[in-house]
């Protein structure tokens, strides 16, 4: 260490400087790091990158409110599909005047449009009610993109199958209110009420299903949609 000079003061501090023993330099102290620059993506995520609001917020919140939303219309379709199945197959009725050789009566089976109807229609409320643990599983993991894109592909088989048969059953229905006058074919509800009352009510009803699978689609196709466009963000 070099000397103090004789007339420094005591009370101020004496500034000691450690030298090199070889070389008689101070060491160089290391700078310190850089602070690192904040990523990109990270700037763009605090800030928002362009996503809506609603996103923002709580995506997994609203994909959740949405996988409800599907819960529910699948329930409401369940109605609809169950009842003109089983309207449309105990669509039998027989005329009061008969005599013991002839008998006037209408049954579905009596046309396959009626029978491919109350099939169709089975097919799609038995559906229904499969699909409701995977739009429970939706509800309870809304990043579980593989079962949202199986039930699109059941809902727009279901939505054709339906939509066939409900087209079908509503011709049959026409044709047995109105008649054919170039076929020469009788309106047969002025005889048989009961039976037309209750398959006229079943078309409507399947038509009601078609509306709400068509919900069903458009739905599943915009939160698809939403999700895609949220995860390439």
């Amino acid at each position: 260490q070099p000397a103090i000079p004789a007339n420094m003061s005591s009370t101020n501090e004496a500034t000691v400087i450690h030298m090199d023993d070889t070389t008689g330099k101070a060491p160089a102290t290391a700078a310190p790091p850089p602070a690192a620059a904040p990523a990109p993506v990270q700037q763009q995520r605090k800030s928002g990158g362009g996503v809506p609001f609603i996103l923002r917020s709580g995506a997994e919140g609203f994909r959740r409110c949405m996988a409800f939303v599907d819960l529910l219309l699948r329930v409401a379709a369940f109605g609809p599909t169950l009842a003109a199945a089983i309207s449309t197959g105990t669509s039998d009725e027989t005329l009061s005047v008969f005599t013991e050789f002839f008998q006037f009566r209408a049954r579905f089976d009596d046309f396959p449009a009626f029978t491919f109807f109350m099939v169709a229609n089975a097919v799609a409320a038995g559906y229904l009610v499969l699909s409701l643990p995977f739009s429970i599983v939706g509800i309870i993991r809304p990043k579980a993109t593989g079962i949202r894109l199986l039930l699109l592909v059941c809902d727009t088989v279901m939505v054709v199958l339906v939509t066939a048969a409900a087209s079908a059953a509503a011709a049959i229905v026409y044709v047995a209110h109105e008649g054919s006058r170039r076929a020469n074919w009788a309106p047969i509800c002025m005889q048989f009420h009961g039976f037309c009352q209750r398959t006229s009510g079943a078309v409507v009803a399947s038509f009601l299903a078609v509306l709400v699978f068509i919900v069903l689609v458009l739905l599943s196709v915009f939160v698809n949609q939403l999700f895609v466009d949220h995860c390439g963000m």
